[in-house]
């Protein structure tokens, strides 16, 4: 037979679109985390974790801000989580320490007018007499308390969170999903950085928002939000920041208010599952991870990572009310295309969600051992 020197490159072609069809060929999906992720463990940084450990994200950065706690303290555990789980190779940006206009004292005269807020993140003094889990110690915005998991030995990186943001969506335009999980402080400063920021990303996913949350037990929890349905922390610790955030120009914005997550709660025996193996995740949060809240940043995380964990998804007209009456910070919504025409962005609101697939999902990423 003579010689067929054409056979090789015909078989590549043939075999080149399987190969870019396999997983391990896909292209991994960008993502930026923006959290308030106080710690250690607990439902600010089980999230992160669970991004981290899904094997077609990569994350490019963790973007940290203050909320549930100070960004300074925040920042330290984010560090130390990287180190005990061996991913100091993602960078952690120090970003906004105090919102943009609302303080703790404009926060303490609103509630002399209007009545005591049950939630207040870095700002609670002291906490309701129906408080059952344990939760920080107030203390000032520039103190760093002792840390249970130790003190991180990584730094932060040198540039502003926000800056970081902008950067890296110029890089890699039409590519990044923004996560943000707590106050929208970073997102804000970021679209005032540069015009065109949210234009450029790929998509936003936040935790945030409130429209109207059913309580299926009365809990601590529950107070959040029963009596004044419209308001969540995350818009509410910097009203004017998620107002900047919704109006920047996304080119689609998927919320995950309240309302997906009242029927969710990290269990004991829910946590036990999760750790019951020996990768340096499942580890960490063995020993800091936090039973008894509700899944709030973790069913956005989960949102996604498997949109299917949504079950009821609706479009409306969103915006923060920025009036400093009763309703400050509170979550304003319209029937899609019906508000008032003032800017006020169309997103996609997920109000239900599986919540055996979400627990599922949380159970096999943090029980993975997973190579970098």
């Amino acid at each position: 037979m003579p010689p067929r020197p054409w056979l090789p490159f015909f078989l590549l072609t043939l075999l080149l679109p399987l190969a870019a069809a396999t997983p391990a060929a896909a292209a991994r999906r960008k993502v930026i985390i923006d959290q308030d992720a106080f710690g250690p463990g607990g439902p600010n940084l089980q999230p992160i974790l669970m991004v981290l450990q899904s094997p077609d994200i990569e994350v490019l950065g963790i973007t940290v801000e203050s909320g549930d706690g100070w960004q300074k303290e925040n920042t330290a555990h984010t560090l130390r989580m990287l180190e005990l789980i061996g991913r100091t190779e993602i960078p952690v940006l120090s970003g906004a320490t105090y919102p943009l206009v609302n303080t703790e004292e404009a926060t303490l005269r609103w509630e002399s007018l209007y009545g005591k807020l049950p939630y207040k993140g870095a700002w609670m003094r002291e906490w309701p007499s129906y408080n059952t889990v344990n939760r920080l110690r107030y203390h000032a915005a520039e103190v760093i308390p002792p840390m249970p998991e130790g003190e991180p030995q990584t730094r932060a990186a040198p540039e502003t969170a926000a800056a970081f943001l902008v950067r890296q969506v110029r890089e890699h335009p039409g590519e990044i999903t923004v996560l943000a999980l707590g106050p929208f402080t970073n997102l804000a400063l970021a679209a005032r950085l540069d015009d065109s920021f949210a234009a450029h990303a790929r998509e936003l996913v936040i935790m945030g928002g409130s429209f109207n949350p059913q309580a299926p037990r009365r809990d601590e929890f529950a107070m959040q939000f029963v009596y004044s349905p419209r308001v969540e922390f995350n818009s509410r610790w910097d009203p004017e920041a998620a107002h900047i955030m919704l109006h920047a120009g996304w080119p689609r914005i998927t919320v995950v208010p309240n309302d997906a997550t009242t029927a969710t709660k990290l269990t004991a025996g829910l946590l036990q599952q999760a750790t019951a193996g020996n990768g340096a995740v499942a580890r960490y949060t063995a020993r800091y991870g936090q039973p008894g809240f509700p899944m709030w940043d973790e069913v956005a995380a989960a949102v996604l990572l498997d949109p299917a964990v949504a079950t009821r998804r609706e479009p409306l007209s969103m915006d923060i009310d920025l009036d400093h009456g009763a309703n400050y910070g509170a979550t304003l919504s319209w029937p899609a295309g019906q508000g008032p025409g003032l800017g006020e962005p169309a997103v996609e609101v997920v109000l239900a969600v599986d919540v055996p697939r979400l627990e599922a999902l949380f159970i096999r990423l943090i029980s993975a051992r997973r190579e970098k």
